[in-house]
């Protein structure tokens, strides 16, 4: 016997009609899936804001190792005025550069600003300031990322 044409009927209820969702059991469903993503992307996204803090002081820690790595080579880190170009092209009558010292270009922080660079520094006396203004993207407010605090 070959059972190949034997179909199963679908389930009906006892009033002969087929099984669906209700409104109301839809509506409950989604009610739920709204309370789940009110309570877990705040989460998501504290995370997304401390990942790109994370990453600003990265790139602050790397930037300061290619300026240290200037300041050997030519004595000296570059000016205010040279700025972190001068870790790419080399600045105009200057001895013993070796760069380029950034293998990427200078880049920006995570909010798409450029890292901001003072040198001589006002916090670091003996070498350079540089900083992002973080998350809001105007200095001060407590949210700036710099190479002189100890977070």
């Amino acid at each position: 016997m070959n059972l190949d044409f034997i179909a199963v009927p679908p389930r009906r209820r006892p009033g002969g009609l087929a099984r669906a969702f209700t409104l109301i059991e839809l509506l409950l469903v989604l009610v739920i899936l709204a309370t789940l993503a009110a309570l877990v992307v705040p989460k998501f996204t504290k995370r997304s804001e401390q990942a790109k803090i994370t990453g600003a002081r990265t790139d602050i820690a790397n930037i300061e190792t290619s300026l240290d790595a200037f300041e050997i080579d030519c004595g000296r880190y570059p000016s205010t005025e040279e700025g972190l170009r001068a870790l790419l092209e080399q600045p105009a009558a200057l001895a013993g550069w070796q760069g380029p010292y950034l293998k990427r270009g200078v880049p920006k922080d995570p909010w798409g600003n450029p890292y901001m660079y003072r040198c001589p520094g006002q916090h670091n006396t003996d070498g350079c300031d540089l900083y992002s203004f973080g998350p809001d993207g105007q200095e001060g407010g407590g949210n700036d990322i710099d190479n002189w605090s100890q977070r």
